[in-house]
């Protein structure tokens, strides 16, 4: 499969420098939207992938030996403009305007009572560098070349990157294709992100060898994560909690809220821009640690539960949950595991923590088990366990539950189904009903490549 990342290199020393290029590059696109606009008629009724589309909108605005352009004033306007970047300028007007012309012919089908989409005219975009044309990176040490619109000309500039990145980048390029780089403004900096694709080969274990990870991500515990085989023998178990780093960021939105009842919001957007910062960086400390986990322990699939958590947040922990980065954790660890081979699975999040592993049925947790912390619970039993550990367990066979039933023949499924009745609704599957189903029946787990 191919395998996309992309690195952001800060540019160093610069300030005002793009200011000039950006505008122009802007005003550009603003041009082409009102001039296409004019003539969708005819550019919606040709084809984009055999470029018929850009050739014609090319013609309206640039005037060649072959044609004269129906619209002068671009060339006058925007004299000299380097022709791939031009091409980046028809490129973005024209795929804005198929997506704003989508979404009206949505709108009108609908007949919904919201307002129409509008035609915006000037998109927050910034340029891409096309080698040879407007990127060059054959200059000495941490330095690239770029065509910038400076003292009222197009011309050569070099800036200098920082060297740590650029090492990273020489990382990057040993194994996987590098794309031109994009501007890229962040926090008053100014980046240049490069686009690396590379070519990457999932393991294609057999069931029965399979080694996977079971992942419950949580809010009190980050992530409790078990290595398990297809039999239901735990290998491993392993709890990530990064105490300090969830310090950090609840210190900051205590913070927030007190400034916001003395001050107003007016006042605080420099403190949640802090707070976002501290959330994605806890997201990829767990991400990482999930990956490591997989990688030492030589697993070969990733378990982690379908969470998908709508609608307005309610309850004492409604703003631990609205900050819970639990679909970013998720897409990095996809990233990450790919890189190196591993699969990654998704399973139905109902009911993983709420029932008990052993299968006596509903847990208690918090003060319905009189316990003083909300991450253990009390199974019917009366045994005091871990309750993200549990649902570690749970997903775990859940997902081996599955892959059993794909690779069974029909008849010896209704067999199992008929001595292990759990096993006919996925909700109701836990850990038990796994080493159940080893117990009664005799499986023999036939390869599924």
């Amino acid at each position: 499969m191919k395998l996309t990342s992309s690195y952001a290199i800060e540019i160093k020393h610069i300030n005002k420098l793009f200011r000039q290029t950006v505008k122009i590059y802007h005003d550009a696109i603003s041009f082409c939207i009102k001039a296409f606009e004019e003539h969708w008629d005819v550019l919606s009724t040709l084809e984009t992938g055999n470029k018929k589309r850009f050739a014609y909108a090319d013609a309206l605005i640039h005037s060649t030996k072959s044609n004269v352009a129906t619209y002068p004033e671009f060339d006058i306007q925007f004299h000299k403009m380097p022709s791939y970047l031009r091409f980046s300028v028809i490129h973005t007007a024209l795929g804005y305007l198929s997506s704003y012309h989508s979404n009206l012919d949505n709108w009108w089908v609908s007949n919904t009572d919201s307002k129409a989409p509008t035609l915006q005219t000037r998109l927050n975009k910034l340029p891409t560098f096309y080698k040879g044309n407007m990127y060059l990176d054959n200059c000495d040490g941490d330095a690239v070349r770029l065509k910038l619109f400076v003292n009222n000309d197009w011309n050569w500039v070099e800036v200098s990157l920082k060297h740590t990145d650029i090492v990273s980048i020489q990382k990057h390029m040993a194994h996987a294709k590098m794309s031109v780089p994009t501007l890229e403004k962040k926090n008053k900096k100014w980046f240049l992100r490069f686009a690396f694709e590379e070519k990457v080969d999932l393991n294609k274990t057999k069931l029965e060898e399979q080694r996977i990870l079971a992942v419950d991500l949580g809010i009190h515990t980050d992530a409790t994560c078990s290595v398990m085989n297809v039999d239901g023998t735990i290998l491993a178990r392993e709890f990530l909690n990064f105490a300090s780093d969830k310090d950090q960021l609840y210190h900051t939105l205590n913070k927030i809220k007190k400034v916001q009842q003395r001050y107003g919001s007016n006042h605080i957007q420099k403190l949640w821009r802090y707070a976002k910062f501290h959330n994605e960086e806890l997201a990829r400390k767990i991400a990482k640690e999930i990956t490591s986990i997989a990688v030492e322990y030589q697993c070969d699939v990733i378990v982690f539960e379908h969470l998908d958590i709508k609608g307005k947040k309610r309850g004492s922990k409604k703003q631990k949950l609205q900050m819970w980065k639990k679909n970013t954790i998720q897409g990095i660890v996809e990233h990450k595991a790919h890189k190196n081979g591993i699969r990654i699975s998704h399973i139905c999040a109902w009911g993983t923590s709420k029932l008990a592993f052993d299968g006596s049925g509903k847990v208690l947790r918090g003060k319905e088990a009189n316990l003083g912390t909300y991450e253990l619970c009390k199974f019917q039993s009366g045994k005091t366990y871990n309750c993200d550990l549990s649902a570690s367990y749970n997903i775990g066979a859940r997902y081996f539950i599955r892959e059993i039933q794909k690779i069974l023949p029909v008849m010896v499924w209704s067999d199992i189904v008929a001595k292990v009745p759990e096993c006919q609704k996925r909700t109701q599957c836990t850990y038990a009903t796994l080493l159940e189903m080893n117990k009664v029946a005799s499986i023999r787990i036939q390869p599924s490549m």
